[in-house]
């Protein structure tokens, strides 16, 4: 093959909203193919899937919301490697992967001190009322009564491979207790991250926050439903920064008068973590109405932002049309920045 590029053909089916384009990954990426096709939208479905990948000898796969299953990987005959960018590879029929002759590689090291922090945050947010207390400043208002902090608060961590164990680390550094949860605790591992392991149920009856750290497996799906909600203080928060799927969304729908959700899946949770978003608020019905039709026109201008500014990368662009891009980029970030009413965490 032609300048040592290992494949002929490399596929990007999903990079949507883009975080590999742009990126100097992107430029490693292009060097390992004679030819790369790049898309900027998600597939609809497997056939849609398919077609894009059909005759790929390399794809990286950006998004979990896109399916490998038996039959999309067995319609993509020249297939060598399928390389997702992140950590979970619960998307992938791994089985049918190694029967097919297909390696699959991930990268599981990548998101430890990014999203723990991120966990973190969201956990700060809702305990200080971040976003309702800005809107009310920027409305003119003044935020008076407690605000609750989460120092001497009890963090349950649920999962402890790296992220979680990092996510022990912060909350000892904010000055929480923190206990956690695991499929194989031992009093080894205990004094290795130095952390008391708790029954999930012990774990959950004692948390004021309750941090998701898990792979999805046939253990963790659902991990988190009735039962486990009626364990919790009526004032617990539950981050989740691992798969919506550990989560029973209709259970935490039904408990959303008591708990918040945050975290992955921003698609698929959009919904339970809007109402749960609005029960610990106190939004009343009409305003939970306003606020998810305009969270989702945030997500569609936000998309139209991420798509012109891949355009605005574009080498061929003459200086003129990147002047009038950035001009666009800069008039839909503003009325991002400008909206009235706060979208809900996604």
């Amino acid at each position: 093959m032609s300048n040592n590029k290992p494949f002929a053909l490399l596929v990007v089916p999903d990079d949507e909203p883009p975080v590999l384009s742009g990126t100097p990954y992107e430029d490693r990426a292009r060097a390992l193919a004679e030819n790369v096709e790049w898309h900027f939208d998600r597939p609809l479905d497997n056939d849609e899937t398919v077609a894009r990948m059909e005759n790929a000898e390399a794809v990286i796969n950006i998004r979990s919301s896109v399916q490998f299953t038996r039959e999309v990987l067995a319609a993509c005959p020249a297939l060598k490697i399928l390389s997702v960018w992140g950590t979970g590879v619960d998307h992938v029929d791994l089985t049918a992967a190694e029967e097919l002759g297909i390696t699959v590689s991930n990268t599981p090291a990548y998101g430890a001190p990014y999203v723990s922090e991120h966990a973190l945050t969201l956990a700060l947010a809702v305990s200080r009322q971040i976003v309702i207390n800005d809107q009310h400043i920027r409305s003119g208002g003044w935020t008076r009564g407690f605000i609750n902090e989460l120092y001497g608060k009890t963090l349950g961590v649920v999962g402890t491979g790296a992220i979680g164990r990092r996510m022990i680390q912060l909350g000892k550094g904010i000055g929480m207790r923190v206990v956690a949860w695991t499929v194989h605790p031992s009093p080894e591992r205990a004094a290795e991250y130095d952390v008391e392991f708790l029954s999930l149920d012990d774990l959950l009856r004692q948390s004021d926050v309750v941090s998701l750290h898990v792979a999805l497996t046939e253990i963790t799906r659902g991990l988190i439903g009735r039962a486990q909600f009626d364990l919790m203080k009526d004032t617990a928060i539950l981050v989740n920064t691992s798969r919506g799927l550990a989560v029973d969304e209709d259970a935490l729908i039904d408990e959303s008068s008591v708990m918040t959700q945050l975290g992955a899946d921003p698609v698929r949770n959009h919904v339970s973590s809007l109402v749960a978003y609005a029960a610990q608020t106190g939004l009343p019905p009409h305003e939970l109405l306003e606020a998810s039709l305009l969270s989702l026109d945030q997500l569609s201008r936000r998309k139209e932002v991420s798509e012109l500014q891949v355009r605005s990368t574009d080498p061929d662009l003459s200086e003129e049309a990147r002047k009038e891009l950035i001009r666009q980029i800069t008039h839909k970030t503003r009325e991002l920045q400008s909206g009235s009413v706060p979208s809900p965490p996604l």
